[in-house]
């Protein structure tokens, strides 16, 4: 087996986004409790030592991992509300935009929405669960602002919801059932969001 080859002090003015990018690695393939310091360390060439200077704690880790991921979807749903395309329209965005980051990041979609509790407990925790009340708060207020025009078929809380469940189950099994004789990605994408347009926002 290989052994990483340490790296001199100060090499690396990006050290800190490699060693994030290796422990959300490690933190899928082993699990949080299986992702020790030292696998991270050994993953970017550092010492236990060297990494500590850069996080005091795994759970520190975890929650700039959760915080990072959410701020990507954060911005996303903001950039599309602030957009002049009528409300369903903006709304159907926001789901495609919610399956774009969950593909395009998996290992990062895995974390903040497929950890277990028990993985998360404190600061990851409480980081996933106030910026994911944020994230979702902003995609139910595009719904409430579609059934404020006549277009929602159901109850705005209901409706979102659902809507919600629709994209991410979707996203949930495609990325943690990969061996699953799967349709063409971007044709799945597009039935599941005609399919839940077609239901819930009137034409």
């Amino acid at each position: 087996m290989s052994v990483a080859v340490r790296k001199a002090r100060g090499e690396g003015h990006e050290r800190r986004a490699e060693i994030l990018a290796a422990a959300q690695r490690l933190f899928v393939e082993y699990g949080y409790e299986g992702a020790t310091i030292r696998k991270i360390a050994d993953a970017v060439g550092l010492s236990s030592t060297a990494l500590y200077l850069h996080f005091r704690e795994k759970d520190e880790i975890l929650v700039e991992i959760c915080r990072a991921a959410f701020a990507r979807l954060i911005e996303a749903n903001e950039r599309i509300r602030q957009t002049t395309a009528a409300p369903e329209a903006r709304l159907v965005r926001m789901l495609r935009a919610y399956l774009d980051f969950a593909f395009a990041n998996p290992d990062a979609y895995r974390l903040v929405y497929l950890t277990r509790p028990a993985e998360a407990r404190g600061g990851a925790e409480a980081t996933a669960t106030a910026l994911g009340h944020q994230l979702y708060r902003s995609f139910e207020t595009e719904v409430a602002a579609v059934a404020a025009v006549g277009r929602l078929n159901d109850d705005p809380r209901v409706a979102a919801q659902v809507l919600w469940a629709g994209v991410h189950g979707l996203a949930s099994l495609v990325i943690t059932k990969p061996y699953f004789d799967w349709v063409e990605r971007d044709r799945l994408v597009d039935a599941l969001l005609a399919s839940l347009e077609r239901g819930l926002i009137r034409s």
